[in-house]
């Protein structure tokens, strides 16, 4: 039962999920397809359809894509909840971590199951050079793996009681 109490991270997972379904539908319903607005150097907002994965990865693969990721991200959901639950009251970070790629998941998931594509609008860009457009669920994915490898490398400050114990 103590193991559960960090399911109270799940919040995150929903206030990633929120933002990210709340942008895309503001963008949806205020841009045309392609259209792009420039906001400050080196950025735009350029709304786009994904079929694919990350950096558009097998959005020309005919279709039999939308359901492999979608049942790729379900699966994952699952996993990343239970393992959420699972997680020793100590571990905050990496519950952190991993409400946030689950909030990014559901967010990209909901997209594919909706409208068999995601929507991307975040251009990040230099001279003529543009990243693949992303969106917050895209975000909050990246940070997550970013906090999981910073926890996965110790590069975090040591507990109180990891402190006592190398002192002895």
């Amino acid at each position: 039962m103590r193991e559960l109490s960090m399911l109270k991270w799940l919040w995150l997972s929903v206030l990633a999920l929120a933002l990210d379904q709340g942008t895309k539908l503001l963008v949806d319903n205020t841009m045309q397809l392609y259209q792009s607005i420039p906001i400050v150097p080196y950025f735009n907002l350029t709304y786009v359809h994904n079929t694919g994965a990350a950096f558009s990865f097998l959005s020309e693969a005919g279709g039999w894509q939308r359901w492999f990721f979608a049942g790729l991200a379900l699966v994952i959901s699952v996993v990343i909840t239970v393992w959420i639950a699972r997680l020793k009251s100590h571990e905050t970070l990496l519950a952190v971590a991993l409400a946030l790629v689950l909030g990014g998941a559901v967010g990209n998931l909901i997209d594919r199951l909706a409208y068999g594509y995601v929507i991307d609008f975040l251009d990040v860009y230099v001279d003529d050079w543009h990243w693949p457009a992303f969106n917050i669920a895209d975000s909050a994915i990246t940070l997550g793996v970013v906090l999981m490898l910073i926890e996965s490398f110790g590069l975090t400050h040591p507990r109180p009681n990891d402190l006592s114990r190398s002192t002895q």
